[in-house]
């Protein structure tokens, strides 16, 4: 039977499927954020959270025109002919090495403040896994501005107090690391 969607593809839908590890060579990296893969005559998207677990700033700090990448299919849907890819399907997710980790001291620069706190990048790991030191646990004095006690660029000792890999969240604290015996 002939794929209707894709007259000049036929069977295309029998072709590609959910799970599907497939090769392809990245053909443009759209100003948006999405990337475009040649994928045996398919054009394929990976949107910029499918790209990396750590945080980008453009997909071309992950790809590059011309290179050939693996991804795992997300979706073949043919009738708006999106077949969407990850390339961090195919890639261990760091955040699950810290589940273990609770009570660890690490050290690592000081990525961005947020009026709330400090988001530290985890022994200046290279698939840029951060943490976050709220204010209460930055000093053992009150804080109401990180920038009054830390700037970015300054390394930290800090230990991990909570994981949750399901909301991607490590949290932090620079008291702790600080104090002997802390809990």
């Amino acid at each position: 039977m002939e794929d209707r969607a894709h007259p000049e593809r036929p069977g295309l839908g029998k072709t590609l499927h959910r799970g599907q590890i497939c090769t392809g060579t990245v053909t443009e990296i759209a100003d948006f954020g999405v990337t475009f893969v040649d994928i045996g005559g398919c054009t394929a998207m990976i949107n910029v959270p499918e790209l990396s677990w750590r945080r980008i700033d453009h997909p071309s700090d992950v790809v590059a025109v011309g290179q050939r990448n693996s991804a795992e299919i997300l979706d073949v849907d043919l009738v708006s002919e999106r077949v969407p890819l990850s390339l961090k399907a195919l890639q261990e997710d760091p955040m699950l090495e810290f589940v273990q980790q609770v009570g660890r001291i690490v050290t690592g620069p000081v990525t961005r403040l947020v009026p709330f706190g400090a988001s530290v990048r985890i022994e200046d790991r290279d698939d840029g896994l951060e943490g976050l030191v709220h204010n209460t646990e930055l000093a053992g004095t009150h804080v109401d501005r990180p920038e009054d006690v830390v700037r970015v660029g300054d390394v930290l000792t800090v230990k991990i107090i909570d994981v949750d890999p399901r909301r991607r969240r490590i949290v932090l604290s620079r008291v702790q690391a600080l104090t002997p015996g802390s809990a």
